[in-house]
């Protein structure tokens, strides 16, 4: 006979049993996204002079590169120093140990449609694909026939299927002809939709790069942003953009269910843009082009209630960059090295911080004093206007 207030053991048991708790993660993954890679002849030479190679002039970045589980950049430029010519202003060539220097900066994916594709020609194309192909970088939106740029790229890492696409919206010069020979992918917004519901057959999540735009300005047309909404309903987890050279917004859009992180421009990664800037005698657009930005997010896949699977894009944040440029330095013959080097901004604060801290005391340089107190104005200034450009609320600090 029960005792007042007892519970059979099997009721006991039954009230053990931990509930199940939705939704449940199964994959996540770290991946990071800058803006174009341009070869102008400063940059090359920066590189020689370094004594380290061309990873040097971004080795301050790294972190971030290697941090990340896939990280993206839009190659603007031919790497084709067998079938091409050397690189002049507008048709670039990039030195054939670029390829090995992006991989071993930690770089995976790399964009080659974009509107200087074909600057050493039909050739030039083929060369760049076996080069990256040859360091193990996956090229997105080009190929030696048209089906094999139009083919979805997926990568599959640490159990999440992640798909590429890329496009350009724009040509320098466009040697499409026929479709067994090189092609660089068009962006037609029918067909780019109809890729993205392919590319979702294929893999959890799409990521869509896209050259278009209009340089040096610092908002989408109309036309961008009725794209990016169109590959936000079919399905696109995340549209990287590049070609103004300068930083445009960042944006989360909600179309069908569906949510999209959108980066209209990353900005210049590396190059020789605006290389004559001082915050003392230029506005402050006047430094636009060596603004860039390191995008991050989280991909993470999760199992619903129902049993389904679902991607989300998840802590969007933007690192600022900035292109270190010693122009003026070497035209009034005060350096003779070249100097071109991309710094992550936020830390570059921090160790400017350090530094004056350091220099403060008596037995400081006073040079040296001035030029970290320099440094440290121009950096702070060009973090405010990444923040205005991008949205102050994706800008990390």
């Amino acid at each position: 006979m029960a005792t007042l207030g007892t519970r059979p053991p099997v009721a006991l048991a039954k009230a053990a049993q931990p509930l199940a708790v939705f939704p449940v993660q199964l994959a996540s993954v770290r991946l990071m996204a800058v803006g174009d890679i341009l070869m102008h002849e400063d940059v090359k030479r920066a590189g020689r002079e370094s004594g380290a190679g061309l990873r040097a002039l971004w080795a301050d970045v790294e972190p971030l590169i290697q941090g990340a589980d896939i990280a993206f950049a839009n190659l603007e430029t031919p790497v084709a120093p067998t079938s091409g010519q050397p690189g002049r202003p507008f048709r670039f060539n990039a030195p054939p140990e670029l390829p090995a220097a992006l991989k071993a900066s930690g770089f995976t994916v790399l964009s080659t449609a974009n509107n200087h594709a074909y600057d050493q020609g039909v050739q030039g194309v083929v060369e760049t694909l076996e080069r990256l192909r040859a360091e193990q970088l996956l090229p997105v939106g080009s190929g030696t026939t048209r089906p094999e740029a139009e083919q979805v790229r997926v990568l599959q890492v640490k159990g999440l299927r992640v798909a590429f696409l890329g496009f350009t919206d724009l040509f320098n010069i466009n040697l499409n002809r026929n479709g067994n020979e090189p092609w660089v992918r068009p962006l037609d917004p029918d067909a780019a939709v109809a890729a993205v519901r392919a590319a979702r057959a294929q893999a959890d999540a799409v990521v869509v790069s896209i050259h278009w735009g209009v340089e040096y300005e610092h908002d989408p047309r109309p036309h961008q942003r009725e794209v990016a909404a169109r590959l936000c309903q079919a399905g696109a987890d995340l549209i990287l953009g590049t070609h103004p050279h300068v930083l445009q917004p960042v944006e989360m859009l909600s179309q069908g269910g569906n949510r999209t992180l959108v980066a209209y421009s990353l900005g210049n990664f590396i190059s020789n843009q605006d290389r004559m800037y001082l915050p003392d005698l230029f506005k402050v657009d006047g430094g636009d082009s060596r603004d860039g930005v390191a995008l991050q997010c989280r991909l993470v896949k999760w199992r619903l209630a129902d049993g389904s699977e679902r991607v989300t894009v998840e802590d969007p944040s933007c690192e600022p960059l900035w292109n270190l440029n010693n122009w003026r330095e070497v035209m009034s013959g005060t350096a003779k090295r070249r100097v071109i080097r991309v710094l992550w901004v936020n830390s570059a604060i921090a160790a400017a911080q350090a530094r004056l801290a350091h220099l403060g005391d008596p037995s400081g340089d006073p040079q040296d004093l001035g030029r970290t107190q320099d440094l440290l104005r121009i950096l702070q200034l060009r973090r405010e206007r990444a923040s205005e450009s991008l949205g102050a609320s994706f800008v990390r600090r």
